[in-house]
């Protein structure tokens, strides 16, 4: 049996999402950026019977813009500090160090953020996504009306 136009366009949807996932990991990866793996395990693909989404952590978005200065959380010091074994950082007083990173960071931000971000983990794999699932979506309505076109002129419609 021939899959609806719709589950053939919710299929391209979930596939490409899913690559759109694995290219970002990858990009994690590339920069150096895994520490815990805490970022690429809440990538999770939804899909829904209106379209699907790309779901991630809430601090996503920290993978290309950085961490701004202000507010942190309590005990934002033991935030660095476990991410400081997660990179695997020694250092002589790793508390001390962990303390006076995270009160850098408050003050200035992450020096992601103080370099100007970056825009090569997700940006433009979700433009390229974007632009695939437009181009692919086209394609399945072009060969629908072709078949709408087909079936017309078989019944000896002109």
């Amino acid at each position: 049996m021939e899959l609806l136009l719709r589950d053939k366009v919710m299929e391209l949807v979930a596939s490409e999402l899913e690559a759109l996932k694995q290219r970002i990991i990858e990009n994690h990866r590339s920069a150096g950026q895994v520490a815990s793996g805490r970022t690429t395990a809440s990538l999770k693909v939804e899909i829904t019977e209106d379209g699907g989404v790309l779901w991630g952590r809430s601090a996503f978005g920290t993978l290309e813009t950085g961490r701004k200065g202000g507010k942190v959380p309590a005990g934002f010091w033991k935030i660095i500090r476990q991410w400081m074994d997660d990179k695997g950082i020694q250092v002589e007083k790793p508390d001390s160090f962990a303390y006076l990173v995270a009160r850098k960071i408050a003050k200035e931000g992450t020096q992601l953020f103080r370099n100007g971000g970056r825009s090569d983990i997700y940006s433009p794999e979700v433009k390229d996504t974007v632009d695939r699932v437009s181009d692919g979506i086209g394609i399945l309505f072009g060969s629908e009306v072709e078949h709408i076109n087909l079936n017309f002129n078989e019944n000896g419609n002109n």
